[in-house]
């Protein structure tokens, strides 16, 4: 059976980084240090201040943008909050949806994470799904148990025409910011796993759907981990704050294109 060519896709997650200027910066350098075409999609998320910013630097470009998250609702009394219709109209075509830091540090639950990717979809906006377990879930053996979970509490019950507007990012908790990294037939396993489990909703959208990896993704671990057969490129985090580090992550991936 001959494996679907799913277009790789690698997200640059900048957190709270950078001001105007920086983020300016590194997105013009992202972009020029680009091949054209690019046959890897590549995205980049800034924080909110620099959204306008760097979505003008990108105007022309191949690089896309993305919010670090986002309100369930359109409008309305939530002070600090940020909208669909505001992040499309700053930019942005994606959204990360219950990262990590997010789920363990602002207490999102797997109800929130759902309604939030159906809000981005509702208005057109990719929803970049993050699932992953913490350390003393995967000590325990329950690493499938913890992260099948989140996937269904945020695709159950979507059809294909969702899927197919969706992307996945399997980051296990233990692995972010600490410099650790899955070994790469363990996040393969994974990722086969997340596949399957989204197989029994829709078959054809699940072949192409994409599952990136994310936790401490860096040059010199990427190679393995774009060689996996269902790894369709990364979430970056850290490496994702300098234009050297990032690009050569980009390269891996290009690679397996």
């Amino acid at each position: 059976m001959s494996i679907p060519r799913r277009r790789p896709l690698v997200a640059g997650n900048w957190k709270l980084h950078h001001g105007l200027h920086a983020s300016e910066a590194l997105a013009r350098s992202i972009a020029g240090g680009l091949p054209s075409p690019c046959p890897v999609e590549v995205v980049v998320a800034p924080v909110y201040t620099a959204l306008a910013t760097v979505a003008a630097a990108l105007r022309g470009t191949s690089v896309g943008m993305s919010s670090q998250d986002l309100h369930w609702e359109d409008r309305g009394a939530f002070t600090g909050a940020v909208s669909a219709p505001l992040l499309k109209d700053a930019g942005c075509t994606y959204v990360l949806v219950g990262h990590s830091e997010r789920r363990q540090l602002f207490g999102e639950r797997d109800e929130d994470v759902r309604r939030k990717a159906s809000a981005a979809l509702r208005h057109r906006l990719v929803p970049i799904v993050c699932v992953g377990e913490t350390l003393e879930e995967r000590e325990r053996g329950a690493t499938l148990d913890v992260v099948l979970g989140q996937v269904d509490a945020a695709f159950g019950d979507r059809d294909a025409s969702a899927l197919d507007q969706m992307v996945v990012a399997y980051e296990p908790v233990w692995a972010i910011g600490t410099g650790k990294v899955a070994r790469a037939e363990d996040a393969q396993a994974v990722h086969v796993a997340i596949r399957a489990r989204l197989t029994r909703m829709a078959p054809e959208a699940a072949a192409m759907l994409r599952i990136l990896y994310g936790g401490s993704v860096k040059p010199d671990n990427v190679v393995e981990l774009m060689q996996q057969p269902d790894i369709d490129g990364a979430l970056v985090g850290g490496a994702s704050l300098e234009a050297a580090s990032f690009l050569p992550i980009v390269q891996a991936a290009i690679a397996r294109a």
